[in-house]
């Protein structure tokens, strides 16, 4: 068999299974693009296109969106090396009849622009790419106060993001919201506890499948003082509050029998100057010991573990080698580009038990962009299976594809119960 005739093999194998996205911003009363704008106001091209020269005059929400995106296409041909040009490619194709083979240059931004204005437009355009994308069933990032209503939670799966609760506690602005939402007001622990238990109740009624947050490198978990420091709270002392209504949230997580997702390392407002959502960035204190005491406090919760650097990885295989209740997931932000992938995958693969891989999810803000990032993903993981398991005979063809499906699928539906 010729070398990529394996690898050939495994990703149209995998590019079968029907996917269960475990992690996205997808708004479920606006999941699909309305125009280009949607595709290239993404945070990665934004971002691209001003590091590589792009001025932020036509990257403010009032530029007309045309010209925004003549402007984002024009630079492309500077970070046409990167994997998000390849995404966009992608999308060009399957969704907008963007000739295969060629290279997209300044002139086809029009073109383009008005091809999505007539395909996004067709009324079963949401059907259309859960079809192309063999998507089942997509994650959402919802806030505490988020209704639940006007849509379907089988196919757009509620997850509650937690970080103004635990972040933000201490703005006056978060409490309202809180009464608002559950009747409560906050004053003491008491409270808080009732304030919390409703917010998960409600989400779980509602079909929520995990509770998610996104932590400093800095933070450290604490144990939610009921007794002592958390009598009469001083909302004024967020950072002392914050570590107790983590722990709080985990314990809520115990409770109501939900993953708790932690998406860890994230330093934000870097670069000040940056466009909208291309601030942030990670350094390198970050170490998992600072949630030891979480994971051996919470046996029976399981966490879902995204971090923000692959330098870091090693210590997560480590931490889910041992720790039954740990979890490597996806390739988040930073990560998520083949080279990073391509390691991380394989030291995954090679240490931790294939019952435990959450694979990969989309973190999309548009439908659209699940089907190139999860085919980017595929290819990297026919490609190792067949270098690290069928080549050398550790698995057969069938059975490497049997593993593939658990990273992409089958390992979702398990973990999260859906």
């Amino acid at each position: 068999m010729p070398a990529d005739q394996l690898v050939q093999n495994l990703e149209s194998a995998l590019s079968k299974v029907p996917l269960i996205d475990p992690h996205s911003h997808i708004d479920p009363l606006a999941p699909v693009s309305k125009s280009l704008d949607d595709i290239l106001g993404y945070h990665y091209y934004t971002e691209l296109a001003h590091s590589a020269g792009m001025g932020k005059a036509l990257l403010a929400k009032d530029a007309d969106p045309r010209d925004r995106v003549r402007e984002i296409v024009r630079f492309m041909d500077r970070y046409d090396n990167t994997a998000q040009y390849g995404w966009f490619v992608d999308i060009a194709r399957t969704f907008l009849g963007f000739e295969e083979g060629r290279k997209l240059v300044a002139t086809d931004a029009d073109k383009l622009y008005d091809a999505a204005l007539k395909t996004f437009a067709q009324p079963d355009w949401e059907a259309q790419v859960f079809a192309k994308t063999r998507l089942e069933k997509i994650f959402l990032t919802n806030e505490f106060d988020d209704p639940l209503k006007g849509f379907d939670t089988n196919k757009y799966v509620p997850c509650l993001r937690t970080d103004a609760l635990v972040f933000q506690l201490h703005l006056p602005e978060t409490r309202r919201r809180i009464e608002a939402a559950t009747g409560v007001h906050v004053r003491d622990a008491a409270t808080l506890r009732k304030a919390v238990a409703t917010i998960f109740m409600h989400f779980t009624r509602n079909g929520a499948k995990a509770c998610a947050i996104s932590l400093p490198p800095n933070f450290h978990p604490a144990k939610f003082d009921d007794e002592h420091v958390y009598e009469q709270m001083n909302f004024h002392d967020f950072q002392d509050l914050a570590p107790g209504v983590f722990w709080l949230i985990a314990e809520s997580c115990r409770d109501f029998k939900l993953p708790f997702d932690l998406m860890i390392g994230v330093n934000r407002r870097v670069y000040e100057g940056g466009v909208y959502q291309g601030q942030d960035l990670f350094d390198q204190r970050t170490s998992l010991l600072q949630y030891k005491e979480l994971f051996n406090a919470f046996t029976d919760v399981t966490f879902p573990v995204s971090v923000l650097t692959s330098a870091q990885n090693q210590e997560l295989v480590a931490y889910s080698w041992i720790f039954p209740n740990v979890l490597p997931n996806g390739h988040w932000w930073y990560s998520n580009t083949p080279p990073y992938i391509t390691k991380d995958l394989t030291e995954r693969l090679t240490a931790v038990p294939k019952t435990k891989l959450i694979g990969y999810y989309s973190d999309a803000y548009k439908l659209e962009f699940v089907k190139p990032k999860y085919g980017m993903y595929r290819r990297i993981l026919a490609n190792v299976l067949a270098d690290e398991f069928v080549r050398p005979g550790a698995l057969s063809e069938t059975d490497a594809v049997a593993l593939g499906t658990r990273l992409l699928r089958d390992n979702v539906r398990d973990v999260f119960k859906v």
